[in-house]
């Protein structure tokens, strides 16, 4: 069971930078629920997208995959598919903390689904990942710790090596260009942090430590560099707040 995230309520305002460590990984879940609003909504939703979407003997990436939510969340929803053959998901993370407590994690599952499409973390930059043959790729609340100059390449090769008909999902936090918008949004979203009981000063140590690693951008940049990458139909399905997902169709 996920410890309780108190990580920023005796660090005051200007801890280090934010880093997926052993500290982080020990209260994972408590800390993305309480953070990002509708989150246990947007997890179980990529199950049934995959569903639809994942081609048989293809391959399923989940992109800075952390505790495998999102990865048995797609496993969960292609049970009872018999076409999918040799498909298989591979949850890449850098972070070894974070994969080696999901591998902890699938290894004590109470009973093993025999019947269940293979599902593999793996340690690595996703950088270097393969896309030949994916038929569906997710990246959730990931591209946002990339590198700004570095998201255009990501997403073309996997725009390239994804199959016809496949698709990407990208969930991120965005950041509006209207002023008043912007600190409508941040302070629906403080609120919303407050509600889930945070104090002022963890929200304030949780964003300066936030601030140099996670790098937001509006929607209009997300839909235009999706397109350009290739994808020919970008659909949002899922806003709350600062905090949106689409799926992009090749």
């Amino acid at each position: 069971m996920s410890k309780r995230d108190n990580i920023y309520a005796s660090q005051g305002s200007k801890p280090g930078p934010f880093r997926f460590d052993d500290q982080v990984v020990a209260v994972f879940p408590d800390m993305i629920n309480r953070s990002v609003p509708g989150y246990a909504l947007i997890v179980p939703m990529i199950g049934q997208i995959a569903r639809r979407y994942v081609q048989p003997g293809s391959v399923v990436h989940d992109l800075g995959s952390s505790l495998g939510a999102v990865s048995l969340a797609i496993q969960g929803g292609l049970s009872g598919r018999s076409d999918l053959g040799s498909t298989r998901i591979i949850a890449t993370d850098n972070s070894p903390a974070m994969v080696n407590r999901f591998t902890e994690l699938l290894a004590t599952r109470a009973r093993a689904d025999h019947k269940a499409v293979p599902l593999q973390p793996v340690l690595g930059d996703i950088r270097d990942v393969d896309f030949s043959g994916a038929s569906m790729v997710v990246l959730n609340f990931t591209l946002q710790f990339l590198a700004l100059d570095e998201r255009d390449t990501l997403l073309r090769r996997i725009a390239d090596g994804l199959l016809p008909g496949g698709v990407l999902v990208l969930a991120e936090k965005i950041c509006f260009e209207d002023e008043a918008v912007q600190r409508d949004q941040t302070n629906w979203h403080h609120d919303y942090k407050r509600m889930q009981g945070y104090s002022d000063m963890e929200i304030a140590g949780k964003r300066a430590a936030l601030e140099e690693v996670l790098l937001t951008e509006s929607e209009a940049t997300h839909v235009a560099r999706m397109e350009a990458a290739g994808f020919r139909r970008v659909t949002r399905w899922f806003q709350c707040f600062a905090f949106c997902a689409w799926l992009a169709e090749k």
